[in-house]
């Protein structure tokens, strides 16, 4: 394991939480002025203003926690790819509809968990962001899987092709209950979340869901890992920064 300190494990840990938040909120917020329909839109940006706050919150903290002068801006905008640690499965592309419904349910009943369980951390900031914060997942939750029970449950071609992007995006929920050093350290302390722990309980969550929207349950096969651990990511993610960076890159310290 490598060496960590306490403090250095618990930057690690509120920044990684909050990269998740921040990649995915920004894949949804590319949807604005394309979703199908205006209520679907408003629906999917109100879930990514939801995500982007969580990870606003934990940067914060994160910034505080290092106490070296920065603030949540510069865990946005001026780490460089590797410094990222989001799950892999936040920031695959949008694709279609269905695509993007069936990762934002994957990460929802996953974010439930997590959550709900971070909401019992004896940090008591992380411990706070995780109760305000289930609150905005139950609703992403709901929102996503009603969706995906109307696409599954559909036509021939929805049921299809939301199949297909099932079995796409499943070879990267692998990675949403792999543990690094730092939430390793912090588990100890009872600071951290145990992800190996909510995985019992998010199969049983996917699976109810799925049967109702007459879907198979993909095989687990090789997991696509990388990012949590290493900050290895997908070959679009350079593209999601530097498309999320380009303004306080090319204008250094410029403010709305």
């Amino acid at each position: 394991m490598t060496e960590l300190s306490k403090k250095d494990a618990l930057v690690q840990y509120a920044a990684q939480i909050g990269d998740n938040g921040l990649i995915i909120g920004h894949r949804m917020s590319e949807w604005c002025f394309r979703a199908p329909a205006l209520e679907m839109e408003i629906a999917l940006m109100n879930c990514a203003l939801d995500l982007i706050g969580q990870a606003r919150e934990l940067y914060t903290y994160a910034a505080v926690t290092q106490d070296e002068g920065k603030s949540e801006d510069d865990f946005a905008y001026l780490r460089d790819e590797q410094d990222f640690r989001n799950l892999l499965l936040t920031e695959v592309p949008n694709g279609d509809w269905g695509d993007t419904i069936v990762r934002l349910f994957l990460m929802s009943a996953y974010n439930k968990l997590f959550y709900t369980a971070l909401a019992n951390s004896k940090d008591a900031q992380l411990a706070a962001i995780g109760a305000k914060s289930i609150k905005e997942v139950i609703y992403h939750q709901r929102f996503s899987s009603e969706w995906l029970i109307r696409l599954g449950d559909g036509t021939p071609e929805s049921h299809d092709r939301v199949q297909k992007s099932l079995d796409t995006l499943w070879a990267y929920t692998g990675e949403l209950f792999t543990m690094t050093d730092a939430e390793t350290l912090l588990l100890a302390d009872g600071i951290a979340v145990d992800v190996t722990a909510l995985k019992a309980d998010w199969d049983q969550v996917v699976s109810d869901v799925l049967t109702q929207a007459t879907l198979t349950v993909p095989a687990d096969l090789w997991p696509q890992l990388g990012s949590k651990a290493e900050g290895r990511h997908t070959e679009h993610f350079g593209f999601i920064i530097t498309d999320m960076q380009f303004m306080q890159r090319r204008y250094p310290g410029c403010e709305w």
